[in-house]
């Protein structure tokens, strides 16, 4: 066995229990840490939750409300929303010692525009970080379904130990030295899925749609080229994978949530008790974007679409409107 023999998970939603359903298969003792220790003590009972209806909890993960409870572990997996990030991420610095802190989240916080690994570096100073992304759904992990996704840190040997460790019979892990490039991948691949899921509600086709992701392919990597990313991340599981995943399926809750957008609901309506993480990382997206002069038209659109200033139609009539030009260098469809 290597390395890390107890995982710890903050975080007790569906993606947060299928990660600990696979640390336990990969053979890892685990400790799941949440906010609500009611819940958490029902889990425990139970082993089962209303995140992942029919899938028991492994008999290796141990739930508690107790947040010293992760000092067991030798490394932690931050599994809650993007925008919960900084807050959570300090509490665990607040009660524990320094150890391998592995972000979950694909997103950008919101008003200061941070990356995740920034937000960790600045709420849990001394903690190592990494971030884990991929083509992947909590339930299909859940159910032990093959999956794959990428590990990343700075530090190569700390990704490839934790991926190791985390690596099962149907989850396995990739490593990486490029961090910016897999949580850029993870980010942006939510905002372009909502306007692919706008394109599938208004009825446009699979033609239209697979426009919509090559091209918001050619956004993704401008941006990640913008902030440093290394181009073969972004074509590997946590860039190119993942937004094919995203952008295909109504499995997925940013392109649910564009989809009934495209039918008529209102952006109220439509994200009703859901975390739609494209919608909170849009506007951060952009801001970013436009601090550097970086095009983006889909992700604008789709930015435009939540402030409520176009329709779901004019979100891709306005896209296809736009100027011709050779395809190495038209920064739309």
């Amino acid at each position: 066995m290597t390395g890390f023999a107890t995982i710890g998970v903050a975080g007790a939603g569906a993606w947060g229990l299928a990660l600990a359903n696979a640390a336990a298969a990969a053979g890892r003792s685990v400790v799941i840490w949440g906010r609500d220790p009611g819940a958490l003590a029902t889990l425990a009972r139970t082993r089962q939750s209303p995140h992942l209806p029919g899938v028991g909890l492994a008999s290796a993960a141990s739930p508690s409300g107790d947040v010293a409870a992760l000092a067991a572990a030798e490394a932690i997996l931050l599994v809650v929303p993007a925008q919960a990030t900084r807050e959570t991420a300090a509490r665990l610095a607040a009660s524990l010692s320094p150890r391998p802190l592995i972000v979950c989240a694909k997103g950008v916080e919101r008003g200061g525009g941070h990356f995740m690994t920034e937000v960790v570096a600045e709420a849990a100073p001394g903690w190592p970080a990494a971030v884990l992304s991929g083509p992947s759904f909590a339930a299909d992990v859940a159910a032990g379904l093959p999956t794959a996704v990428t590990l990343a840190s700075l530090d190569e040997a700390l990704a490839r130990e934790l991926a190791a460790a985390l690596s099962g019979p149907n989850l396995r892990l990739y490593h990486s030295t490029d961090p910016r490039g897999v949580e850029i991948g993870g980010a942006a691949k939510n905002v372009l899925a909502i306007a692919c899921g706008v394109a599938s509600g208004l009825g446009l086709g699979a033609s239209a749609g697979a426009a919509l992701i090559a091209r918001g392919f050619a956004e993704v990597r401008r941006f990640a080229a913008a902030f440093g990313a290394q181009p073969a991340t972004l074509m590997g599981l946590s860039g190119l994978g993942d937004l094919v995943l995203t952008c295909s399926t109504p499995q997925s809750r940013n392109f649910a949530f564009g989809q009934a957008l495209g039918l008529g609901a209102s952006v109220a309506e439509a994200g009703a008790g859901k975390l739609v993480e494209g919608a909170l990382t849009a506007a951060a997206l952009m801001q970013m974007a436009r601090q550097r002069s970086i095009e983006m038209p889909i992700s604008a659109a789709v930015e435009a679409l939540l402030d409520g200033r176009i329709s779901p139609a004019e979100t891709v009539a306005g896209l296809l409107a736009r100027p011709l030009k050779g395809e190495d260098e038209a920064p739309a469809l």
